[in-house]
């Protein structure tokens, strides 16, 4: 650890890395309980709504993978703050956008800077954290997760119903000044990485992948986000065309999802604490698989079905990401931290991008209105997670 600090300095830390997770999750996922207002607006196909979805996403793996080269020449503070600003600016550009391709390109900037971001807040958890209690912290970081599905999601659908799509952008980018003054007298600076020798972007490039425990590490993670996005972008609008719901009963879908999260996360973080990682992260996968399945099918029930469905859903599903995050955290020196945080986000992004693709390219828009194939992307996601066990088994902890 490079920097340490007093319990309670510590706590204001992560609540304030929190706030800041959850205005990016926020704006990373709002585009997608979006997308049944999105797909008549702009009048696009399944497809175009996918490449919507990734561009966000493909641009953040890109910035992430530059980041990596050079994640650990800068104090994390002063790093987390920049990208952060960038962030803020593209999601204001979402905000102003009148067309498909104005959104398009809001989506690629706010990516390039939200994919940075992500990595930043977990270096400076390795950098400050002592390994045994780094479950515990992501916990509370990743909390940011629940809070954004109970608060952020459903109060932007209610904002957008009311008003229009732009906004709950609008709403994003007020959110994030004030998380980023928040910020700026709230963490640390951390610097102690910054006293390893001197490397050109291709040097660090060779020092990084030259361990294989990396790899895995990063595989994982790809296999984890590839499976996930392959059915998360299209529960909104399948939901509503294919299972009966209502635009806005979609909200109250993510406010019970994340208030299940609030239970499932600290419980999951605490079983990875006193676990081997590879084993939770089995043990959640498999159990992600039902709710993958039944949300795949959309089956013409009642509300509360649906309900009961996305609660187990948002709480395995979701849940697989802790022990993963802990798992790539714990695969690397402290000296490799943030160059391993960064292109893990760089593999995070690319995975949910081309699962976006993937899933908008197999499914089609029939003229009733019914959306079709969402069962084999369904079946295409859980056939990823039992690959994703094998690799996760592979990743060994050295810090």
């Amino acid at each position: 650890m490079s920097v340490q600090l007093s319990p309670k300095r510590e706590k204001i830390m992560l609540y304030a890395l929190m706030a800041l997770q959850f205005t990016v999750i926020v704006d990373f996922m709002i585009i997608m309980p979006l997308s049944a207002q999105l797909l008549d607006v702009f009048n696009i196909s399944t497809a175009q709504f996918g490449i919507l979805v990734s561009a966000y996403s493909l641009s953040a793996s890109v910035s992430a993978l530059l980041a990596s080269g050079l994640a650990d020449r800068f104090d994390r503070k002063t790093a987390l703050l920049f990208c952060y600003a960038g962030l803020t600016i593209g999601t204001l550009g979402c905000a102003f956008s009148n067309s498909y391709e104005m959104l398009l390109a809001a989506r690629v900037v706010t990516g390039i800077f939200g994919g940075v971001v992500s990595s930043l807040v977990l270096a400076t958890i390795g950098d400050v954290i002592e390994p045994k209690r780094r479950g515990y912290a992501m916990g509370i970081v990743m909390l940011a997760f629940s809070l954004a599905a109970i608060m952020g999601v459903p109060l932007g659908l209610w904002i957008s119903a009311h008003y229009n799509w732009q906004t709950p952008f609008m709403v994003i980018t007020f959110i994030c000044v004030l998380v980023f003054i928040l910020c700026w007298f709230c963490l640390p600076s951390i610097k102690g990485h910054l006293n390893q020798p001197k490397q050109t972007m291709l040097q660090s490039y060779i020092g990084l992948l030259k361990v294989a425990n990396h790899w895995w590490g990063f595989f994982t993670t790809m296999l984890v986000m590839f499976g996930g996005f392959l059915v998360i972008p299209y529960i909104a609008p399948t939901l509503v065309a294919n299972g009966g719901m209502l635009e806005k009963e979609l909200a109250y879908l993510y406010l019970v999802g994340g208030a299940v999260t609030l239970l499932s996360r600290p419980i999951i973080a605490k079983v990875t604490d006193k676990y081997r990682h590879a084993n939770v992260f089995a043990v959640l996968v498999l159990l992600s698989f039902l709710p993958i399945l039944l949300m795949s099918l959309t089956l013409k029930i009642p509300l509360y079905g649906h309900l009961c469905i996305a609660a187990l859903f948002f709480a395995f599903v979701s849940g697989r990401f802790i022990p993963t995050s802990a798992l790539v955290t714990a695969s690397c020196e402290p000296q490799f931290r943030g160059r391993v945080m960064a292109f893990n986000a760089s593999m995070q992004n690319l995975g949910s991008g081309l699962a976006a693709l993937v899933g908008g390219l197999i499914l089609v828009k029939a003229p009733s209105g019914e959306i079709l194939n969402y069962p084999w992307v369904g079946a295409l996601s859980i056939t990823v997670g039992l690959i994703s066990i094998f690799v996760a088994r592979k990743v060994k902890a050295v810090s």
